[in-house]
């Protein structure tokens, strides 16, 4: 039975309002309503942006006396890790996230020579209902609030200054969820992302990267905030026969209207979009996809593209796997030779189902 494409979360309960969710005016406004002086707006969002605290009975700046009360209504608590599991020698680590209405979500930080990246989660479940990936298979449960994304950042964040005495550098928004299904939320994340302290966190929109399955008019409505963020494509195949199963939201917006919008993208930002392309075995990966997915992105995108082939991570009850590595070298030879950037993504987290395709947030 065909799953249904859901664009829009279902109305459920969003979380009670927390500091992060708040633009400066609104942050201004919240503590005014508390008998603040207003100057206790900055106050707090450096503590939570510049010094990652997120408890105001540990911000020592902050009176005794108006802890308890800025605590319950401008920190509560969103999200407990339920559980945390690593591999790669502590290098990846996958946390399963309980939101405060038993809501499960999953973030992976992932730590390199150079960089230290999070993924992180924009929905709990998705609505996309990609046939090959665990989280489309489960469904959307519900948006995130603008918040609950921001603590998964501050959570890897603290974890980094903790652990390894490093920082954060690098946000991905491609583990659970569309992110421009939740586009004003996402949107509102990405500027308290990027922005510097105390506005946010103070991370380069150069390394953010805001990941699609093609929401096309999504795509154009994003460039025009001219937030300079990287978009990364999920298309996973060139032509639309096979998208339309693929990726079902193909059904609304075809391959052709995808690539115009991400040209359009990558015109407005003058960034180089990223395709992510999930190679799959005898299904999406013959050498002449190859040849008219390098054809496509070469006329539509020209030097302004690169291709990012990912190895098919094996997922719960799918039929499917990865391609022999001799059809991946072939494949990415080809889309080479048509003048497209092509490599292949360097797969962290399989073993722990912390890969891409396989977050489900069980637990």
């Amino acid at each position: 039975m065909k799953q249904e494409l859901v664009f829009e979360a279902p109305r459920r309960g969003m979380p009670p309002r927390h500091l992060a969710d708040l633009d400066e005016a609104g942050r201004v406004a919240a503590v005014t309503e508390l008998g603040l002086p207003k100057f206790r707006a900055k106050q707090l969002a450096n503590q939570y942006y510049g010094r990652l605290i997120a408890d105001p009975q540990q911000m020592t700046d902050l009176p005794a006396a108006v802890r308890d009360q800025v605590s319950s209504e401008l920190f509560p608590t969103l999200i407990t890790a339920a559980r945390e599991i690593q591999c790669d020698a502590g290098e990846t680590r996958k946390t399963l996230w309980r939101a405060q209405d038993g809501t499960t979500f999953e973030s992976v930080l992932m730590r390199y020579p150079q960089r230290n990246t999070v993924c992180i989660s924009s929905q709990a479940g998705c609505g996309m209902a990609c046939p090959f990936c665990a989280t489309g298979q489960g469904g959307l449960k519900r948006n995130l609030s603008t918040a609950e994304i921001l603590e998964q950042v501050r959570a890897a964040s603290f974890a980094m200054r903790e652990d390894h005495d490093g920082r954060l550098s690098n946000i991905v928004f491609m583990g659970m969820g569309e992110p421009l299904a939740n586009y004003s939320r996402v949107v509102a994340a990405v500027r308290r992302i990027t922005a510097p302290p105390p506005e946010g966190f103070g991370i380069s929109a150069r390394s953010v990267t805001v990941s699609t399955v093609g929401l096309a008019p999504a795509i154009r409505k994003l460039a025009d905030e001219k937030l300079g963020v990287t978009l990364a494509l999920s298309l996973h195949t060139p032509d639309d026969d096979l998208r339309d199963t693929l990726v079902p939201v193909n059904n609304r917006w075809k391959v052709d209207e995808v690539l115009d919008a991400a040209r359009y993208y990558a015109d407005a930002t003058g960034r180089r979009v990223s395709v992510e392309y999930a190679l799959i075995r005898d299904v999406n990966d013959q050498p002449w996809r190859a040849d008219l997915l390098g054809k496509k992105l070469h006329a539509k995108l020209g030097p302004l593209v690169h291709v990012n082939l990912i190895p098919l991570n094996p997922t719960p009850g799918s039929q499917w796997d990865a391609s022999p590595k001799p059809v991946e070298r072939e494949f990415v030879k080809r889309v080479q030779a048509k003048g497209v950037s092509c490599t292949v993504r360097d797969t962290r987290g399989r073993e722990i189902a912390a890969a891409c395709g396989q977050l489900a947030a069980e637990g």
